[in-house]
C-alpha cells in the first residue's frame, strides 16, 4: 500500500508539526470525514522518516501553489486549470491522490499561514538536498507561467522561496528561462550561458545527468507521485544538451 493509501485507509499516524502539519491535519481530516472513516493516531504505526519527508514535499508543493495563485488577490480559472494539469499530467496522480492534493490546496487557500512559513519549513526539511529545492522552484514557475506570464505578485512570492533556498539571482534567471521558447531556454536548463565554452557545457551536462539521474532522485525522499516530474526534468536535460550539441557541432 502506498503512502496516501495508508493515510486514507487510516492505518498509520502522522505528525509533521509546524504550518505544513496544520495544513495536512485539516486536509486529511476532511478527506477522511468525507469518507465517513475515522483516523486515530494513538496505537498506530507512525510515518517512517522517508514517508514523513514525502508527505512534507507533497503538502508543501500544493500549499505553496495555493498561496501562489492567490497572490494577486483573485483566483483565475486558468490558474486552477494549471494546477489540475500539473496533478494529472506532470505528476500522473490517480483520482484519490488528486482529491487529497485538492484538499491540501483548499486548506492552504483558507489558512492564515504565509507562503514564507511554508517555504521555510520546506527548506528546513530539504536544505541539504539541492535537487528537491530546485524541483520546487521549477514547479512554482511552471504553474505560474501557465497563463502566459508571471504576474509581479506571483514573482514576488517565488523570489521569497528563492531567497529562503539561498539561490542566487542568476540561478533564478536560469530556472525562469527554462520556459522561454528559444535557444536560451536550453542553456538555462543546463545552467549555462551562450558564451560558455564547449568543455564547460559538457562538464555541466555530465554533472546534471548525475545529479538528476532517476535512481539518485529516488533515494532523496521524493514522493512516488513526483518521480515522473523528476524523470521529465532528466529528459529535458538530455534534450537540451542534444539541441546545443547540434547547434555548436560539439563532438
Amino acid at each position: 500500500m502506498g503512502l496516501f493509501g495508508k493515510i486514507v485507509g487510516g492505518t498509520i499516524g502522522f505528525a509533521l508539526g509546524g504550518p505544513l502539519g496544520a495544513i495536512a491535519g485539516a486536509a486529511l481530516g476532511h478527506a477522511l470525514d468525507s469518507d465517513q472513516q475515522h483516523y486515530h493516531v494513538g496505537g498506530q504505526p507512525r510515518l517512517s522518516t522517508g514517508e514523513e519527508a514525502q508527505l512534507t514535499y507533497f503538502v508543501a508543493a500544493f500549499s505553496m501553489l495555493a498561496k501562489l495563485v492567490k497572490a494577486d488577490g483573485r483566483i483565475l480559472k486558468a490558474e486552477i486549470d494549471a494546477v489540475e494539469n500539473f496533478m494529472a499530467h506532470d505528476l500522473s496522480l490517480d483520482p484519490e491522490s488528486r482529491r487529497i492534493a485538492r484538499n491540501i490546496f483548499n486548506a492552504a487557500l483558507e489558512s492564515q499561514e504565509s507562503f514564507h512559513n511554508f517555504a521555510a519549513q520546506f527548506y528546513n526539511q530539504f536544505q541539504t538536498q539541492y535537487q528537491m529545492l530546485d524541483l520546487m522552484i521549477d514547479i512554482l514557475v511552471r504553474v505560474s507561467v501557465a497563463d502566459g506570464t508571471i504576474s509581479a505578485s506571483e514573482e514576488k512570492l517565488i523570489l521569497t522561496a528563492v531567497r529562503i533556498f539561498n539561490f542566487s539571482d542568476e540561478k533564478y534567471r536560469q530556472l525562469k528561462s527554462r520556459y522561454v521558447k528559444d535557444l536560451d531556454k536550453y542553456y538555462a536548463i543546463l545552467e549555462c550561458n551562450p558564451n560558455d565554452s564547449n568543455e564547460h557545457i559538457k562538464k555541466q551536462f555530465r554533472k546534471l545527468v548525475s545529479d538528476y539521474h532517476p535512481d539518485k532522485i529516488a533515494s532523496k525522499g521524493l514522493p512516488d507521485e513526483f518521480t515522473k516530474f523528476a524523470s521529465d526534468k532528466f529528459r529535458e536535460i538530455k534534450e537540451a544538451y542534444e539541441v546545443i550539441k547540434k547547434e555548436r557541432r560539439i563532438t
